[in-house]
């Protein structure tokens, strides 16, 4: 069961979205998320990141946790990779730290019974989706314990996309929406292949030597 809210919980609101168990790269060089993150570090503890879209703070994000920096520089800006954990509801705001913050809950999925089906289905689509872009099949075993999260970090959707999975509080739910964003990707990839098709015969049908 979910605990209790959290008070002064670190909060990075960003133009990007991240989903639990993505590996995101951050260049941290504002003096207040140098201090949030260096608080991180000394506690080991997590911080969020929110999407900052254009209709403003979206309500859930991701709680992160740094997995490792990678450069420090001279002026005391940090690039580090942090790993995405686990989603969180922000509840109120709170301006009384050095950096942004606030009061949040973490969520859980509903107890929905899992759905076999639908798990077969998405990594079918991904698998497929991964051969057309890079002609490579995914390792089968890897595959098999990929969730829906785990696929959609490894494919660009677009942030709203993104976000709609975060908001999901059902993996049932998220499987059907990264399979149609599967095929979606699919369809597209194989609407670029014709067109260069045609582009590289000028729009003619060949026939015999050229």
């Amino acid at each position: 069961m979910p605990k209790g809210p959290s008070r002064e919980f670190p909060l990075f609101p960003l133009g990007i979205v991240a989903l639990p168990g993505e590996l995101i790269p951050l260049h941290i060089f504002e003096e207040r998320y140098k201090t949030m993150i260096q608080e991180c570090l000394d506690t080991e503890g997590e911080f969020g990141i929110v999407w900052l879209s254009d209709d403003g703070l979206r309500e859930v994000g991701c709680a992160c946790a740094i997995d490792r920096v990678l450069e420090r520089m001279e002026d005391g800006r940090i690039h580090l990779l942090v790993r995405g954990t686990r989603p969180f509801r922000v509840l109120e705001r709170q301006g009384h730290l050095p950096y942004p913050a606030g009061v949040i809950e973490f969520v859980e999925d509903r107890e929905d019974a899992f759905d076999p089906d639908l798990a077969k289905a998405a990594h079918e689509a991904y698998a497929e989706l991964v051969k057309r872009a890079t002609d490579r099949d995914p390792d089968p075993e890897e595959l098999a314990g990929m969730s829906a999260y785990a696929m959609a970090a490894t494919v660009d959707f677009g942030l709203d996309a993104k976000q709609g999975l975060l908001d999901m509080r059902s993996e049932n739910a998220r499987l059907r929406l990264v399979t149609r964003l599967f095929r979606a990707a699919i369809k597209r990839l194989e609407l670029v292949d014709r067109v260069q098709e045609r582009a590289r015969s000028n729009g003619k049908v060949r026939f015999g030597a050229s």
